[in-house]
């Protein structure tokens, strides 16, 4: 009984270092474009370029260093690691805010990738103090902190950047992440046993021979790519795309709500998937939702007006929504303990590939094939992952039954 209220207030304590986290690098992400503007009179060309560059990077970085951070986690805890993170990512941010070139914010963005995974690693923190038989519902739960703090950071940034001016909102929301780095030291770090008698370690090999043995799983860490792909394809254009739907009138308010109808959808339904997939099944519920998701995309590319698109990215927000927690929830039901922060940090850095990939395609598609080519190729990805996984459970056999 004691374990179980210690895991609640460990849940209480990370929703909300994910909310702080998510909501603080997203008040900063959408005036980086105009912060390189601060810097000297440049073409747009070249703020444009820049801006690709610099928001890039972090992934680039953080896509190598996240399966090692994993494995450390597993190796000395991750409590520690999530300290480190935030710390890291907190320092990052208050640097930018003393930033006076493009290059500064460059290697500021890359040296802040190599901590960027501070909501991973909670998801893994998480994820181990967890009975398998409610994993889809705590990591549902545990996700809403994290779609709760991206929808109100956008917003909160402007306004802090429009009164304040763009360095005191970088040095401002370091101090928000430096709080998240305090926080997690309240926490208490505890790993519930497996069954068997599994190993306490496992060398990075016997982690690789685990996922070769389980393809299924592996599947579900190779489509993290394509679906990070496909989700953010559409996301640096969207703005563009609400311009050639709606106008110019009131632009950055409607591209702002069309944005943030994906997050409500997504916070509304993150938990209800993960105690549904809890009761049906991790892999046949992320079956569904990704052939939902292609399903409810593809019409974006044929709207006639701006509310029918804030319609479907709602209905988008609705299916993805459960996309994570279900994912999390399967690695937590078919890796052992000791090993997952390693699966996870794999998971992770394909994921960070994908956001790396997606605007490229995005843009490159919109350009020769205009938008709704990206729409159309979005939903396809989605169906194609869809299809894998659907393939792997066929030729593979069925999800194990729960156990706790």
């Amino acid at each position: 009984m004691e374990q179980a209220s210690v895991g609640k207030r460990n849940l209480l304590i990370i929703w909300f270092t994910n909310f702080l986290i998510a909501g603080s690098i997203t008040m900063v992400l959408p005036f980086i474009s105009l912060y390189i503007e601060t810097f000297g009179d440049f073409s747009d060309r070249y703020v444009k370029n820049w801006s690709g560059l610099i928001f890039g990077v972090t992934f680039v970085t953080a896509f190598i260093f996240s399966p090692i951070w994993g494995r450390i986690g597993d190796k000395y805890g991750r409590k520690k690691i999530m300290f480190l993170s935030a710390a890291g990512m907190g320092l990052s941010i208050l640097l930018m805010g003393f930033a006076h070139s493009v290059w500064h914010l460059f290697f500021l963005r890359m040296f802040m990738g190599v901590f960027t995974g501070f909501i991973p690693m909670s998801q893994a923190f998480i994820s181990t103090q967890t009975p398998k038989n409610i994993a889809g519902r705590v990591l549902g739960t545990l996700q809403t902190g994290s779609i709760t703090g991206h929808l109100f950071g956008p917003a909160l940034g402007g306004i802090f950047a429009d009164y304040a001016g763009f360095s005191t909102t970088f040095i401002g929301t370091s101090f928000a992440i430096f709080l998240s780095a305090l926080l997690v030291l309240a926490t208490k770090e505890y790993r519930l046993q497996d069954k068997k008698g599994t190993k306490s370690s496992y060398s990075s090999k016997e982690v690789i021979m685990h996922l070769l043995s389980h393809p299924i799983l592996l599947n579900v860490l190779l489509i993290s790519t394509l679906i990070q792909i496909a989700h953010f394809s559409i996301q640096p254009i969207l703005s563009l795309y609400v311009s050639e739907v709606h106008g110019p009138d009131n632009l950055a308010f409607i591209s702002g709500l069309t944005f943030s109808a994906a997050g409500l959808g997504n916070l509304m339904m993150a938990k209800q998937w993960g105690k549904i997939a809890d009761r049906f099944g991790y892999i046949k519920i992320l079956i569904i939702l990704l052939f939902g998701a292609a399903i409810v995309y593809l019409p974006g590319g044929f709207v006639t007006n701006v509310w029918q698109l804030i319609l479907v990215r709602f209905l988008l927000g609705v299916t993805i929504g459960g996309i994570v927690p279900v994912r999390i929830a399967y690695i937590r039901q078919e890796a052992p303990i000791a090993m997952q922060g390693e699966v996870l940090g794999y998971n992770t850095s394909l994921r960070f590939l994908g956001n790396v990939i997606g605007p490229l395609l995005g843009g490159f598609v919109s350009a020769y094939f205009g938008f709704t080519a990206v729409f159309i190729t979005t939903s396809a990805l989605l169906f194609i992952s869809g299809v894998i996984l659907l393939s792997a459970l066929h030729r593979h056999q069925e999800e194990p039954k729960h156990s706790i």
